[in-house]
């Protein structure tokens, strides 16, 4: 196993994406449902500042993790498990980036929307949420394209992690396991957070944990 600065930092980036990415969303004083409702612009407004910079923190996570999975991938670019973390670090990091994007229109719109609705009457409010329903349709398919196309790239980079065993095996198994999950959940239930919800929490796990096991014991670069 190969401990250096080069798999430290990437273990740091494994580590930082998951407190960002889950210790953004949990520290959220309101969570936006698939769709936008006329309640939700006041908690947003009473908290508005907070809930903006927990948001940031959720949607960096998210880039944090582009980040530490490329970074795995560099440093496997020298093995034989290459051939499978490449391709499953690209389509994971797309996913990943295409969360982000969808993820950006409800922090917006909650941002924008609590400031515009503050003090307006509830046929304003009613008004203002439906004409968000259709491009919410929209963005719903890239929240669930988002969640699919990681969960496929981590059961990839999973088989990689699995056959050539370059970070313990638990990792590897894990990784399979919550791609397997995202792709089931999201293709198999109709549009609604919480079915999804105990694959966030998994993933933020993954990633921590990844992250200690690379600061602890590195990464087996030898085939």
């Amino acid at each position: 196993m190969k401990k250096e600065f080069s798999t430290n930092l990437a273990g740091c980036f494994f580590i930082a994406a998951s407190l960002m990415l889950w210790g953004g969303w949990m520290l959220l004083p309101h969570h936006i449902g698939v769709f936008f409702q006329s309640d939700d612009f006041p908690p947003i407004y009473e908290r508005l500042r907070f809930w903006l910079w927990m948001y940031r923190i959720h949607l960096f996570g998210m880039i944090v993790s582009v980040l530490a999975l490329v970074a795995l991938g560099t440093l496997l670019a020298e093995t034989e498990a290459r051939i499978l973390a490449w391709p499953g670090v690209a389509v994971a990091s797309a996913g990943l980036i295409v969360s982000a994007i969808a993820a950006a229109f409800y922090y917006h719109f909650g941002v924008w929307g609590s400031i515009e609705m503050n003090g307006k009457s509830a046929d304003a409010v009613l008004s203002f949420v439906d004409s968000l329903k259709i491009t919410t349709e929209y963005v719903t398919c890239l929240v669930r394209f988002g969640r699919v196309f990681t969960g496929l790239g981590l059961l990839v980079l999973s088989l990689g992690l699995i056959k050539w065993r370059p970070l313990h095996l638990g990792i590897g198994i894990s990784a399979a396991v919550i791609g397997l999950l995202s792709m089931a959940i999201t293709m198999g239930f109709p549009d609604d957070l919480w079915f999804y919800m105990p694959v966030f929490h998994l993933t933020a796990f993954w990633l921590v944990a990844t992250g200690i096991v690379m600061l602890r014991s590195g990464v087996r670069l030898n085939d």
